[in-house]
């Protein structure tokens, strides 16, 4: 009767490979899951528009998304904007 090399231990080094594979693959998985959601929490590190000491295209779209939401009214947006605008 043929054994295929497992009745005598012969063929037990393939498994111990590919187990040794397997938690490789997934422990890289696994760090790779955890830097990335660790970049997301961290916030965006990209580099705004405009000049550091002056108001850039950021705040006016901040403005507007806070008006879409209705977090403020029209007239208050207006003076916002004019406020915004004035200064650049």
């Amino acid at each position: 009767m043929m054994h295929y090399g497992y009745g005598n231990g012969g063929g037990h080094w393939a498994m111990w490979i590919l187990m040794i594979v397997a938690m490789l693959v997934l422990w890289g998985a696994l760090a790779w899951i955890i830097v990335t959601l660790l970049r997301q929490r961290g916030g965006n590190s990209e580099p705004r528009g405009g000049a550091p000491g002056g108001p850039g295209p950021e705040p006016l779209r901040i403005l507007d998304e806070r008006l879409a939401r209705g977090e403020i009214e029209e007239e208050e947006y207006k003076r916002r904007r004019d406020l915004i605008k004035g200064n650049q």
